[in-house]
């Protein structure tokens, strides 16, 4: 993605049909957030929905502003420091007015475009440390995450002189590494710092509303079509088979996980038709602009049939990912950069450039792409698990066992889902309870 901002006056570039485009897609990638809180708040027991729901849009706002701050100027201003951080010429959008434009479109419009990547990222680390998390401490957690985490890997992949994309040549064409391994290892690192939930593998915890889990995992299906079309950065050929190729793998991945499921189970759910959709959108993340039909169709079927199974690595390794955030987003997006070593191929990637072991580029791009996989992992998962481990030492990190096993709901947001009879009236005043007689005095 290039970030190389100019004044209108000296590149002369703007392209209108690509500005509405990318608006489009941004719109659609800031839709994702609002279908991921539906996504993970059906997934989640009736006692804890609100508060899933607020872990991610209250992401929406704390992201913005640390985007704003330096966010955006640190992951794709010029280089400061051999491939690893971005400047701060641009903090607090300096130097950026509605003339200047990057690539062909507005600067600002690209800004906001891959500020709606952060936003989304962020709020996914939340599905693995559902019900247990203090939300004061997720407020703490949230704006340090995207600084100290976020911000560096998108600017090593996606930035100007980034070394995982300029020196060592690794492929990440939306975010498997920026959004899909950085979310996943630092859910797993989360969910070693909070530990299980109370009852977690005797108790059953099984989705509340699959329905509700359904329309989320629609709402995000449709959003990733901007999601991965739009960072073609334009209205051509690219963002075309993007989005095709984004289709195609979300479906081979439903297909492939409900196949699991039948084999090994003896019935297909609701619930994995949803996550299968999902791993295989999460697998084709980075590879859409970069491999074929055929390739896109495999990616998404292996992560169908892979994450499946990875989901149940929860019970076999004792960590306590509620939402499978490490057995779907993790590992989904390890399947998809990994597989863009065998099937990328130049008529995506241009002609003379990078091809995938399966289309006559031998070794070379696969061994690229392990090493950006491994060390995305292990850098994302140890900032955060320090991180975490910080804000747990000065904040509290773990909800006390009392509010986690009332509710999350009501404990905190003094709300519930599907009562509001019991809202509290020091919250609520305007919706306290009135005795009958408290009535009968009023009339």
């Amino acid at each position: 993605m290039p970030a190389t901002t100019v004044p209108l006056a000296a590149q002369a570039a703007l392209d209108t049909g690509d500005t509405a485009w990318l608006l489009a897609a941004t719109a659609l990638v800031l839709l994702m957030t609002p279908g991921l809180a539906l996504f993970y708040g059906g997934m989640v027991r009736t006692k804890s929905v609100l508060n899933m729901l607020m872990m991610s849009f209250v992401s929406i706002a704390l992201v913005t502003v640390v985007w704003l701050v330096a966010g955006y100027s640190l992951a794709f201003g010029d280089d400061a420091f051999a491939g690893l951080i971005g400047g701060l010429e641009h903090a607090g959008m300096a130097g950026i007015g509605p003339d200047s434009v990057t690539g062909t479109v507005p600067t600002f419009l690209f800004t906001t475009f891959q500020l709606t990547f952060a936003i989304l990222t962020t709020a996914l680390i939340s599905g693995a440390v559902a019900d247990r998390t203090r939300f004061g401490a997720w407020l703490a957690f949230v704006p340090l995450w995207a600084l100290l985490v976020y911000v560096p890997v998108a600017h090593w992949v996606w930035g100007p002189g980034g070394w995982i994309a300029q020196h060592l040549g690794a492929l990440d064409f939306a975010g498997g590494l920026v959004v899909e391994i950085a979310s996943g290892a630092s859910g797993l690192a989360l969910c070693l710092v909070l530990g299980p939930r109370l009852g977690f593998k005797k108790d059953a915890m099984r989705p509340h509303n699959l329905p509700m889990v359904i329309m989320g995992a629609g709402l995000l299906w449709f959003g990733w079509l901007g999601f991965n079309g739009g960072s073609a950065l334009g209205a051509n050929g690219l963002a075309a088979a993007s989005l095709f190729n984004t289709l195609i793998a979300g479906c081979t991945g439903l297909l492939g996980w409900l196949f699991v499921e039948q084999r090994r189970d003896g019935h297909p759910t609701t619930f994995g038709a949803a996550s299968g959709a999902v791993a295989g959108l999460v697998a084709i993340t980075p590879a859409c602009g970069v491999v074929g039909v055929p390739g896109a169709a495999v990616v998404g079927l292996a992560a169908g049939v892979v994450c499946s199974y990875a989901v149940a690595w929860k019970f076999r390794f004792d960590y306590d990912d509620s939402l499978d955030v490490v057995g779907v987003h993790f590992v989904g997006g390890v399947v998809g950069t990994v597989l863009i070593g065998l099937f990328a191929t130049s008529a995506m990637t241009g002609s003379g450039a990078k091809e995938g072991l399966f289309y006559g580029g031998g070794f070379g791009q696969l061994g690229k792409q392990l090493v950006a996989v491994l060390v995305v992992a292990a850098y994302t998962f140890a900032v955060t698990y320090g991180l975490g481990r910080a804000v747990d030492r000065f904040l509290g990190f773990r909800a006390a066992a009392e509010e986690e096993l009332t509710g999350l709901d009501q404990t905190v947001h003094a709300e519930s889902a599907y009562d509001h009879g019991v809202l509290s009236a020091s919250a609520h005043p305007a919706h306290a309870p009135v005795s009958v007689a408290g009535k009968a005095k009023q009339s």
